[in-house]
């Protein structure tokens, strides 16, 4: 299957604003490429490019006074296969686990474990470890809250989700990622493109989405609270502790977002 993806976002500087950017392909799926994923700014400016402890890629800009335009437009080969179900994956004792992997056992920004932990204990306490525990917390994440895009705050943690009851994609993951660590289960935060592929219409306008990854049976796999249900051409961009390490755009000083329009299209077959 081929997969065209990109976005167009613009924002308004009332002066020159610094920015870190995290908008490209994972170095996982870079060989999936097949066109460049380039970062193109118009105006024209420079970009500073790194990796991050979390290995993702990044680009520093300054923006400047008045409209920047963020674009990028590419294809990309997937399998066409629907998210892997892995149901016999097992859950590791703490003392088996690799070291880099306990970081994702702690609480951070947005998944306070201290206020979850005995909220997730007392309802997921009794089940059997493994797959069906994390997918249990999916299943219930997934019904306790209300989807909608009228709900979402940048600065709601897992703690406030659980009360409200509702947010967008990103307060699943962080809520289900926080029952997770609370169980003792490693889970990380992704974000990247997630199309309507295979799916009946009618269809949301793009957007990027949010799931998460366990660690069980000696690797990371995946999970998606908000569809909660395997989908096809997910295309990730970047991962870490929450949505603190991967936004899409950190500026460091005032600017309004003035356009967002994402894209993750099957290309037809010729």
């Amino acid at each position: 299957m081929k997969i065209r993806a990109g976005y167009e976002i613009a924002y308004d500087c009332p002066q020159p604003t610094p920015m870190i950017l995290q908008l490209s392909v994972h170095p996982s799926r870079t060989p999936d490429l097949m066109s460049w994923d380039r970062i193109n700014f118009e105006p024209p400016i420079p970009a500073r490019t790194y990796h991050d402890a979390f290995g993702n890629f990044c680009h520093v800009i300054t923006a400047p006074k008045g409209r920047l335009k963020i674009t990028a437009d590419f294809t990309i080969q997937d399998s066409g296969r629907t998210d892997p179900v892995v149901a016999n994956a097992y859950q590791h004792a703490l003392s088996e686990l690799p070291p880099d992997v306990l970081v994702y056992l702690l609480g951070s920004r947005y998944c306070e474990t201290d206020r979850l932990s005995d909220v997730a204990w007392k309802t997921f306490g009794h089940l059997p470890a493994g797959w069906s525990l994390v997918q249990a917390v999916c299943d219930y994440v997934h019904n306790h809250i209300t989807f909608g895009y009228e709900h979402a705050d940048p600065t709601m943690s897992a703690w406030e989700v659980y009360n409200k009851r509702r947010g967008v994609c990103r307060d699943f993951a962080h809520l289900a990622i926080t029952f997770c660590r609370c169980l003792n289960i490693p889970a990380r935060y992704c974000t990247g493109y997630l199309g309507d592929i295979g799916m009946p219409p009618p269809y949301a306008p793009g957007d990027f989405a949010a799931w998460m990854e366990v660690y069980l049976g000696g690797a990371w796999h995946l999970f998606d609270p908000r569809n909660n249900v395997p989908r096809i051409g997910r295309i990730l961009m970047a991962r870490g502790r929450d949505a603190t390490d991967v936004a899409i755009v950190t500026s460091f000083g005032l600017c309004t977002l003035a356009g967002f329009k994402v894209i993750t299209d099957e290309v037809a077959s010729a």
